[in-house]
This record gives structure tokens, sequence and C-alpha cells, in this order.
């Protein structure tokens, strides 16, 4: 699995992992940190810049930071691509002293093993989102 930033190239398959419209996520793409996984191909340097391919994303995660905490604000795709890919915003945390958190909806039960794989622990109970319950995971890298 390769992981790397997101492009606005990428908006197309990231909204469809989202369920969210491709204007939305190029927004997002150029608001937050994202970042990207797909299928490793073939012997490609990790270390070198590259555009989007035609490749199919396996996943994608979106983080911001404020007030001392790293905060995953969506992130989707299948389950391994989910736990890996949660590990950028705990790396970022973790270099600028900052825990994260990260709201998953009840229902989500492929998220939440992602999320509770991934490292985090629950801390109650979150906001309504969307009109579901969510539960709050926070992780102190």
């Amino acid at each position: 699995m390769h992981v790397r930033d997101a492009v606005e190239d990428d908006a197309e398959a990231i909204a469809a992992l989202a369920d969210a419209p491709a204007d939305v996520v190029r927004n997002l793409v150029h608001d937050r940190s994202v970042r990207v996984a797909e299928q490793q191909q073939g012997n490609r340097d990790p270390n070198v810049d590259t555009e989007a391919a035609d490749t199919d994303l396996l996943g994608f995660v979106s983080f911001d930071a404020h007030d001392q905490t790293v905060h995953v604000t969506q992130f989707g795709g299948t389950e391994a691509a989910c736990e890996r890919l949660l590990a950028e915003p705990v790396r970022f945390a973790a270099s600028e002293g900052m825990d994260v958190e990260v709201l998953v909806e009840t229902e989500a039960t492929e998220k939440k093993a992602a999320v509770e794989a991934a490292g985090f622990k629950t801390a109650g109970t979150g906001p309504m989102f969307r009109g579901s319950r969510t539960i709050r995971y926070r992780q102190r890298p």
C-alpha cells in the first residue's frame, strides 16, 4: 500500500469513497491535509512526487489542527487502508506534541474497527452528525 498527499485529480475517487460531491472534496484537498492510499505499483520509488494515477484509491484521510488537537475530519475506504491512513495524523500530532481526535458514527462498524486498531481509545460520546450518534476517540501519541 502506498500513501501520498492527495491532489485535486483525486477528487472524484475520494468523493466516491466519502459519498460527497466532488466539488466539496476539491475544496477539502485545498483546505485540509489529505492523504490517500493506493495499491503499491511495482518498484515505484515512494519518495518521488507523483500526480494522481489512474488506479483505484483504497482510502483517504483528511485532518486539520486547532486548539492543541489534530482533528480527523473525514476518512474512508477499506479497513486496512483506514488503519494505515490514520497513522498520518498521529505522526503529525506526535511531531507537534498534540493529541488526535476522531469522531465515528456508532453504526460505522468498519471505521470503528480501524480506529481502534490504529490505537485510539474511546473518550465518550460525540455530537450528533447527520442524524446519527457518534463516538469520540482520542489518542495521545
